[in-house]
């Protein structure tokens, strides 16, 4: 008896699905093949990150919390002489907030360090190293002089 009553309602919904916009359909529906989202072609849309110019200063990204300064140094350390090694971390908690920075004494260590470091594991987790982009230069927001009391918005 629940089943004949459940029928029509599953009759029912499926003639509104299929009469419905594209767009909705692809979103309710588990079965839709063309996902944009999952896509690699909506990816090969976007543009790419310009590729920073080789320096001696490196960026390293998807490090664990547990990452220390000291930790990154020895672990860059097997690849050429490590000038400085920081990974920032978070103000209240003290924690990595996942990225860092290793700067090389020279252009082929840190050539050799990217080459070794790449998707590798540190701590547990994957890193990426790449060449740093310099910092853009700070432009102040609707033409308001730099407070004196520091950057608070």
């Amino acid at each position: 008896m629940a089943m004949a009553m459940r029928l029509p309602a599953i009759a029912r919904a499926a003639t509104e699905m299929a009469s419905a916009p594209v767009g909705l359909r692809r979103l309710f529906c588990s079965n839709a093949t063309n996902f944009s989202f999952l896509s690699p072609q909506a990816n090969a849309e976007t543009p790419a990150r310009p590729q920073a110019d080789p320096s001696t200063n490196l960026f390293v990204s998807g490090l664990s919390k547990r990452t220390t300064s000291e930790g990154l140094r020895t672990a860059f350390a097997q690849f050429g002489e490590v000038a400085d090694a920081k990974v920032v971390t978070d103000r209240v908690s003290g924690y990595s907030k996942g990225f860092g920075f290793v700067r090389y004494a020279t252009l082929e260590d840190s050539a050799k360090g990217i080459a070794g470091m790449d998707g590798k594991f540190l701590d547990g987790w994957v890193i990426f190293a790449e060449y740093a982009r310099p910092r853009e230069p700070y432009r102040p927001q609707n033409n308001m002089p730099p407070s004196p009391y520091g950057n608070r918005y």
